[in-house]
């Protein structure tokens, strides 16, 4: 028997993976479509495994009943994990099916095959040739989008379906006090357990009344447990942390101000940040009396269902959770709030399904925000040669998704009467990445290291992931200092990247990138040319981003240009995608997001206390994917921390000041000047 891939040890059962409808071979996998193209790659994928062309093979969604548990569709895993799972299944089909050809007939047997069967039992027959894998294949999502044809969850009309909303709390923290104890209002009713007050009704401009209705006349009790701060490095590095130590070789530069001669130091931030999707969150259930079914957009419904169980004392088995693509985002976002609450909303009227959307402003203010964070970074250097480094972080946790530190971890379960209060976040294993580590050492050679992470655990603010964790502000603080050591030794940033690189393949991604983008040329004023680069989590895709600025009244990026190498890649259409949609929402974070709060509550409630990237500001974008024969690795978060730091040091190159504490706006520019004066 060949190695067996992990998720079909998980996943043994043939009909978790494949059956046969209409003609067509269905693929189910734990991974989701969000928008980032999966079905399509996954498709490609099984197409081959299975040797089928790729019209006669459906990849459908998530299910927990029907489909494998694979965890998350998260950390630029999917393919990574699916893919070996996807050629194991392909491989025993087509050694229990026998020929591939004719299609119609091969199908039929694939059919007749017992879905009870142990794949762990099945010797696979090996990979045929890749027609589908290597060539952009058109996605399969995409049509209905265009076209504007119903595919999302908030375009499900289910028989009987009523529409509801959730009451937020003014702040954070607040508990329900009263409401009138003769509250009604016209086409809804009224859904209340301890805190967690709704309205369900037939038409959502009745639900929508009542819920403005609602606002004005509940009373809260309010508490300041936040703290309003314009120096969010310093609240960062205060208070309760847990250490999360990484490396601390001998020799290193110590964390204390004292040190060896020579020693270089720079501290750099950036602030809390929320997943601005394009519509809100949404969620929809009904109760029957076998349990009841769930349709989320989450991106792990296999511990949604388990959260929800565990907060409603259910056995696991009696929720069902079935994946629906809505408004994507990359990380943890409200769909998992939004399906709880559509649950509790659902069984107050059993029998009927209950869609349940979240307004703008909760979208922005209540789901999980990513965490603030800071670090101190030291290095020895010894005239072109660094040799020694320390580097020091601070932020909250990375992850609060279901079943986080044994917890439900849904919004809505803090406010029940019967509470399950919600715990600091944590951070992912060190062997899944990390969170606030993620990305924190360095990818050079730079003699003794010591690394050491601390997650403050004190904070009422509620955190979890978004695009690359921590590793969005690692990278951004290593490259930028890098391009600082650069300075301090008088040697070109590209050189002295080269000078500290023994990888062949981050070596090329930084000499290519830096060849593309013309490098060396002689640049108008008051522009600048910066890079930066990276290998997600340590092992994944190498990515090194050139980005033109330029800098007047504000910082405007003309142009990124991206070269990653991911492997073999599956899609390159869809790696391209991947790579262009990172380095376009890197650039929002680098230039303008920011969530402000005051001791109560988060303030950014709409796009203007909240701004994102507009499409008139979005750069020219350019991505360059190196040909590999290395094993496939995603491509979806590589190029957060190494846009955000070209373009910091693209701005000190246009401006000769260094601006180290993100966003990029105006008021951070002067500050940095007034700070160099």
């Amino acid at each position: 028997m060949t190695d067996l891939p992990p998720h079909v040890v998980t996943n043994p059962r043939l009909g978790s993976w494949v059956a046969v409808r209409d003609g067509v071979v269905e693929v189910r996998t734990g991974k989701a479509e969000l928008g980032q193209g999966i079905a399509t790659a996954l498709a490609q994928l099984a197409a081959d495994a299975l040797a089928l062309p790729l019209e006669a093979v459906r990849v459908v969604a998530p299910h927990t009943a029907l489909g494998p548990d694979q965890g998350l569709t998260a950390g630029s895993l999917s393919v990574l994990q699916t893919g070996p799972a996807l050629a194991h299944v392909g491989g025993a089909v087509r050694a229990l099916a026998g020929p591939p050809s004719p299609t119609e007939a091969y199908v039929a047997r694939i059919a007749a095959l017992d879905p009870e069967l142990d794949l762990t039992t099945v010797e696979p027959l090996a990979p045929g040739r890749a027609l589908e894998v290597g060539r952009s294949a058109p996605r399969t999502d995409l049509p209905d989008k265009v076209l504007g044809r119903p595919r999302f969850l908030t375009d499900l009309r289910p028989a009987g379906l009523l529409h509801g909303r959730v009451l937020r709390p003014p702040s954070v923290g607040a508990v329900l006090r009263s409401l009138p104890e003769d509250w009604t209002a016209p086409g809804v009713t009224l859904v209340r357990d301890g805190s967690f007050v709704g309205v369900v009704g037939e038409r959502e401009a009745d639900v929508d009344r009542a819920l403005d209705l609602l606002r004005r006349e509940a009373a809260w009790d309010e508490r300041d447990l936040l703290t309003a701060t314009d120096d969010l490095p310093a609240w960062l590095r205060s208070g309760t942390h847990e250490e999360v130590p990484v490396l601390d070789e001998p020799g290193a530069p110590g964390a204390g101000p004292e040190g060896a001669p020579a020693v270089v130091e720079a501290s750099y931030s950036r602030p809390f940040l929320v997943h601005a999707s394009i519509a809100p969150s949404a969620g929809m259930a009904v109760w029957d009396e076998d349990g009841v079914h769930v349709w989320s957009h989450s991106q792990g419904i296999h511990g949604l269902r388990d959260a929800i169980a565990a907060t409603l004392d259910l056995v696991p088995a009696t929720v069902v959770v079935e994946h629906v693509e809505n408004a994507g985002c990359y990380g943890h976002n409200a769909a998992d709030d939004a399906a709880l609450d559509a649950v509790l909303l659902a069984r107050a009227v059993r029998g009927r399904p209950v869609l349940l959307r979240w307004t703008r402003p909760d979208e922005l203010t209540w789901g999980p925000l990513a965490s603030a964070m800071t670090a101190t970074v030291r290095a020895c250097l010894d005239g072109r040669r660094i040799i020694g480094w320390s580097y020091d972080v601070w932020s909250q946790g990375h992850t609060a998704r279901p079943g986080y530190a044994g917890n439900p971890g849904l919004l809505a379960g803090g406010d029940l009467a019967r509470p399950v209060p919600l715990p600091p976040a944590t951070d992912p294993p060190s062997a899944a990445g990390g969170g606030t580590t993620r990305n924190a050492v360095p990818g050079y050679d730079v003699g003794p290291r010591r690394v050491v992470g601390h997650r403050k655990t004190d904070s009422a603010l509620r955190t979890s992931a978004m695009r690359a964790l921590g590793a969005h502000l690692n990278v951004f603080a290593i490259e930028s200092f890098m391009d600082e050591l650069a300075d301090a030794a008088g040697v070109d940033p590209v050189s002295f990247r080269l000078d500290h690189l023994t990888d062949p393949r981050a070596r090329h991604v930084v000499a290519e990138a830096a060849r593309l983008a013309g490098w060396d040329e002689a640049l108008p004023e008051d522009t600048g040319r910066g890079l930066g680069w990276a290998r997600y989590k340590d092992r994944g895709a190498y990515c090194a981003v050139v980005a033109d600025v330029e800098v007047t009244s504000e910082v405007v990026v003309t142009r990124l240009l991206v070269v990653a190498d991911v492997g073999r890649v599956v899609s390159p259409d869809g790696a391209r995608n991947q790579l262009e949609g990172g380095a376009t929402q890197a650039t929002s974070w680098t230039l303008k997001e920011r969530m402000p709060f005051d001791r109560r509550r988060l303030l950014g409630t709409d796009w203007e206390a909240y701004p994102v990237l507009r499409f008139s500001e979005a750069p020219e974008v350019s991505v360059h994917l190196v040909d590999s024969d290395a094993p496939s690795t995603g491509a979806g978060e590589a190029a957060q921390g190494p846009t955000s730091a070209a373009i910091a040091n693209a701005v000190h190159r246009a401006l000769g000041v260094r601006v180290r504490d993100l966003p990029l706006d105006a008021a951070a520019i002067v500050r940095a000047i007034d700070q160099s004066d």
